[in-house]
């Protein structure tokens, strides 16, 4: 479904309460799934944690994850331990384009039964889960930190643990750094120096517990996009946010202030408040937030801002290459883009076309990242209901706090 985004003005006040985190839904769910004594609240309405929860609960012999990259990359994990059980672990056209081989091997390292059902070195896959004793794996420390988390996830049910080394400079750390947390959370025993991690056997009964999951990060990104793009002193209430997150996206506060967006932690909530002008260069190493590349590319490009990002050398790897499908959509609208392989630069931009049709490539931040350029002029976003992938709620949300919507 397309829908036309007509120039809007949203409320000088408004609230949103966002969905729990995707990022940390996913991972407690697999630690549920491995420790069922634990209960978790305010999980991710997002289809990724939903398609995550079916297939952790699913007896069927083929699992079909569609467009969930984290799900394929836990599951495959998962699956490698679960005993007597074979798995197929199958997505959708996009899904069989995205590699899976390096974590295929750091688990064959381990001892994993794991083979291609049709190309090698991507999905689907075929699992034999079985006891794993090995403990020790190296992986390259520039990729996914997806990879790097499905194997910490289930670290603590192998045999002899984990001893994990990362090989060279290690990126999107907060994403590991938030896997530990939880597994410290939890009741296992890990550690993190230099570049080894290493987690030890869970040899006693985990103390049962209730897991409260922190409110997205990565969707509070459209409304930081949304405050700067609106008059000074234009307030926006998000809630449920604690100061001390574990998600690297809540990089943003910081990131924001470039853009005159004022954060404060009230509550439980984050008050965000246009309070001045923003800067007129941006630069920013992404390395540990690359999620919100794209939030921040149309931020500057709708404030006529040039701005350089690096750091984004997993973008390519995701729902769509989107690096590529920034610079195509950016340069729809009037901006003028070039990329590298791990960088963004955009230059400074003095109009924006109107009536212009986004196109979102099955992925859900594209049609985020830039609906809040409606602040500025129309623009049509197709196949808006890609959102469901994180933020189902998205353009319902938009409309409460005034955006004017035709579906």
């Amino acid at each position: 479904m397309h829908i036309t985004l007509q120039k809007s003005e949203i409320a000088k006040q408004s609230a949103i309460q966002i969905t729990g985190s995707k990022s940390e839904s996913n991972r407690l769910l697999l630690l549920k799934a491995l420790y069922p004594q634990f209960s978790l609240e305010n999980i991710s309405n997002s289809d990724d944690s939903n398609l995550m929860t079916k297939a952790l609960s699913s007896s069927s012999d083929i699992v079909d994850i569609h467009h969930a990259g984290t799900a394929m990359r836990f599951l495959t994990a998962y699956f490698s331990i679960q005993e007597g059980r074979e798995v197929t672990l199958t997505g959708s056209k996009r899904m069989k384009e995205r590699p899976i081989q390096i974590l295929v091997e750091a688990l064959q390292q381990l001892g994993a039964d794991i083979d291609y059902v049709e190309n090698t070195g991507y999905p689907p896959i075929k699992i034999k889960g079985k006891k794993l004793t090995k403990n020790k794996v190296s992986l390259q420390a520039n990729v996914s930190s997806q990879y790097i988390s499905a194997l910490l996830l289930i670290a603590s049910r192998l045999e002899n643990g984990l001893e994990l080394t990362l090989e060279g400079k290690i990126t999107s750390v907060p994403y590991i750094n938030m896997t530990l947390s939880l597994l410290t959370e939890i009741g296992v025993e890990n550690s993190f120096e230099g570049n080894t991690i290493t987690v030890k056997p869970a040899t006693k009964n985990l103390e049962a517990k209730t897991f409260v999951v922190e409110s997205d990060w990565s969707s509070a990104s459209y409304y930081f996009s949304l405050a700067a793009l609106s008059a000074v002193g234009t307030e926006i209430t998000l809630s449920s946010y604690k100061k001390n997150s574990l998600q690297g996206d809540s990089a943003l506060v910081d990131i924001y202030k470039h853009f005159g967006v004022e954060t404060q932690f009230q509550n439980n909530s984050v008050i965000l408040t246009k309070t001045n002008k923003p800067v007129s260069n941006f630069t920013h190493d992404l390395t540990n937030a690359p999620d919100i590349a794209q939030t921040i590319a149309v931020t500057c490009f709708a404030l006529g801002i040039k701005c350089d990002l690096t750091g984004l050398h997993t973008l390519k790897i995701k729902e769509t290459d989107r690096l590529i499908a920034l610079k195509t959509e950016i340069e729809k609208l009037g901006g003028k883009v070039d990329i590298t392989d791990a960088s963004l630069h955009l230059s400074e931009a003095t109009t924006i076309k109107s009536d212009v049709a986004i196109a979102t490539y099955n992925d859900h931040r594209m049609a985020m990242a830039f609906a809040p350029i409606a602040l500025k002029t129309s623009l049509i976003i197709e196949d808006a209901m890609v959102v469901s992938k994180s933020y189902p709620t998205f353009w319902d949300d938009l409309e409460a706090i005034g955006f004017k919507i035709t579906k």
